[in-house]
């Protein structure tokens, strides 16, 4: 680290915005560096005098800087929007004056009468033939009040978004797999799963089946899995994960198909993991299938 780079990293790490890397690189410099050591005592005596003199800030003048900081970020990151009526009418009735509001909603009326008549007939079928406007999810992003008592509202809108399509539409698929793994909805990763069950020769969705069957939190999702996995269980892979389930999963449904599947493959490997599962288990159903299962592959039961 140079002298120039010591000096420009005293005042970050004054207000501990160096990562522990670069504050042990500008420690190890100030240890060999007598000037950029006396720099760095020049710069607490500093500081310590100018917080004897330091005012209280009002009460959320911090939270309120931070706000608006990230709200003109946003408005400089932002593309140039397009006009648009409905969002002059929105900013009109947001920072016009109560008297004023009045007026402005008769102009509003008045342009929209006088602009509807120059519409040529049949414009707006290349906007949805006539169908009603898309729903739109909105939610509040930043609130931000000044001192003359307006209080700013940023909003943050998503607008919903229909397609249809078969099974072999790649965006439908694409859909059904983010779909089956939105951890908030339940409901949704059952629906998809039930859809996407007869996909699996499609190797990002038995991937995703794979993965549901594994990590799922949710027992009918993971036996959606399951169903789908059945042409499969001969595959390495899916006997490995089929394995996994059934000595680790807490759901006796799960455990049980998981058997079904696993006896399918007539692998030397699946009657060592019967049998360490009958060391394991508790539950009187899975118990008994496993026996009868070892006794169909003339295998063992051992002494359980």
């Amino acid at each position: 680290m140079t002298c120039e780079e010591a000096r420009e990293s005293l005042m970050l790490l004054s207000y501990g915005e160096l990562t522990f890397d670069q504050e042990e690189t500008l420690e190890l410099h100030l240890a060999e560096c007598p000037s950029c050591a006396a720099e760095r005592l020049r710069m607490e005596r500093l500081e310590e005098m100018l917080a004897l003199g330091e005012a209280e800030p009002p009460p959320g003048l911090l939270a309120r800087c931070r706000r608006d900081l990230a709200v003109k970020i946003e408005d400089e990151n932002r593309p140039m929007r397009r006009f648009s009526p409905r969002r002059l009418w929105r900013d009109w009735f947001v920072y016009t004056p109560l008297w004023l509001r009045p007026v402005g909603a008769m102009l509003m009326l008045a342009i929209g009468f006088v602009g509807a008549q120059f519409v040529p007939a049949g414009s707006l079928a290349g906007l949805g033939g006539g169908a009603a406007a898309e729903p739109v999810m909105s939610r509040v992003r930043f609130v931000s009040p000044d001192e003359s008592g307006r209080v700013r509202v940023v909003m943050e809108e998503t607008r919903q978004r229909e397609f249809t399509g078969y099974m072999n539409d790649h965006r439908i698929r694409q859909a059904l797999l983010a779909a089956a793994s939105d951890p908030a909805d339940p409901g949704l990763r059952v629906e998809s799963m039930e859809l996407l069950k007869n996909q699996g020769q499609q190797d990002d969705v038995k991937q995703a089946l794979l993965n549901a069957l594994r990590a799922d939190v949710n027992s009918g999702v993971r036996l959606k899995a399951l169903e789908g996995l059945k042409p499969y269980s001969r595959e390495p892979e899916v006997r490995t994960v089929l394995a996994q389930v059934l000595l680790n999963d807490d759901n006796p449904g799960v455990r049980t198909q998981a058997i079904d599947l696993l006896i399918q493959s007539n692998e030397p490997e699946v009657a060592g993991i019967l049998q360490q599962l009958l060391e394991r288990e508790d539950n009187s159903y899975v118990r008994t299938r496993s026996q009868r299962a070892l006794a169909e592959m003339k295998a063992s039961v051992g002494t359980f």
